[in-house]
This record gives C-alpha cells, structure tokens and sequence, in this order.
C-alpha cells in the first residue's frame, strides 16, 4: 500500500475523503504495518487495532489520525485485557489522536459491550466539507484507475461521459 499510494494511486492518496488504515492485530505482525502506513503520502491515515490480541507497548501515532480499538468477537475469540484498552487510549490521548473504542468482544460481544471505565469512546477526526467532484474530475478519476487496473471486461469507467446530464452541469 505504501508504494501505491505515493506511486500510482498517488491521485487517490492526496484525497481528502479516502481513507487509509492498517490493521494491528499484535506486535510480531501489525506494528510494522504503522510505519509503512505513515510513510505512504495519505491525507488521512487510520489504525484498526482490532482485534488487539496482546499488549502493543509503545506505538508511535505521528501522521495517524484516526485509531479504532476492539476485541475479537465469534466462537473461539481470544481475551482482550482492560489494560492494553487503557494504554492505546492513554497514547491517544497524549497524541491529540481521536479514539474509538468499538467492543470488548468475546463469544456474546453484545453483552459485553463497548464502554471503557463507563464512557463510550466515539471520538472522531475533524470532519470537513468537501465540494462533490465535477463530471470531468471524475472522469479523471476512472481513467487514472483504469490505466492501473484495467477494466476486467467490464465496461470502461470513462463511460461516464455518455451519461452527463445538463441539469447537473
């Protein structure tokens, strides 16, 4: 993903309204995934620390602007631990960086909730107004994904010139 977004999806990286994440699930796998997300030119990069299946310890939260906690949920879910809820939030917090906490988890995740020492974290990055794209920016926009992706035999998004409507111009 990093190569992508500052190569060829760098026309998709610079927008405001895409967001980018990793998952972080442990520290053997998920936190070298932070660096490289970091790395890649994102307006607005996110972590899904979901599910936190052990204590990250020390998470650098530079360039991420959004976090999402939660436990494992389903048959044979393994245990989340209060305290390594507490130390993301903590650094969250530290860090100036919006935290969700989604769920504890476990086999019956309903009854198990989602609040954190009795407040539940829904703490979002600043939302901002964006202008809808022009007819023509989206048509940059399915060329540039086309030159990338191809079209798999479906029909070509540059298509979209055949559906302009004067009344939306």
């Amino acid at each position: 993903m990093e190569k992508l977004l500052n190569t060829k999806l760098s026309f998709a990286a610079e927008q405001n309204h895409i967001w980018w994440g990793v998952s972080v699930e442990d520290k053997k796998y998920g936190v070298r995934r932070i660096a490289h997300l970091r790395k890649a030119s994102a307006a607005i990069r996110f972590l899904s620390i979901e599910p936190l299946l052990e204590e990250l310890g020390r998470i650098e939260l530079k360039g991420i602007h959004w976090v999402i906690v939660g436990g494992e949920s389903g048959p044979g879910a393994r245990p989340i631990e209060k305290e390594w809820v507490l130390d993301l939030r903590n650094q969250c917090k530290k860090s100036g960086v919006p935290f969700f906490f989604k769920q504890w988890g476990g086999v019956r995740k309903k009854s198990a909730g989602r609040k954190l020492d009795a407040k539940t974290y829904d703490e979002f990055p600043d939302r901002v107004q964006y202008p809808v794209s022009s007819v023509e920016e989206c048509i940059d926009h399915a060329r540039n994904i086309e030159a990338i992706f191809g079209t798999n035999g479906l029909v070509p998004l540059t298509n979209l010139t055949a559906v302009r409507n004067p009344a939306f111009a």
